[in-house]
């Protein structure tokens, strides 16, 4: 993913929610955790449908007993239709 996409995912958002919006030439639409991060991402472009046609991805993140981010990491899952 590029570094100024990671960047905008990496803010908190309302959580619980379905996010959508644009990013460059791209839809964009991602699911946020009970905390406001986005940990589904759905890149490409909007059907009529309402449904993005591209790629999915999940972020993993992982936090240390003390509350420290440990592991944040996007990985490509495959299509979205």
């Amino acid at each position: 993913m590029q570094e100024e996409l990671i960047k905008k995912l990496s803010k908190t958002y309302e959580p619980s929610s379905m996010i959508d919006m644009r990013f460059r030439e791209k839809d964009i639409a991602f699911k946020t955790d009970e905390k406001g991060n986005p940990i589904f991402l759905f890149i490409g472009k909007r059907g009529e449908d309402g449904n993005i046609k591209g790629e999915r991805y999940a972020r993993t993140l992982k936090y240390d007993n003390n509350g420290n981010k440990i592991k944040d990491h996007w990985e490509m899952k495959g299509k979205a239709s």
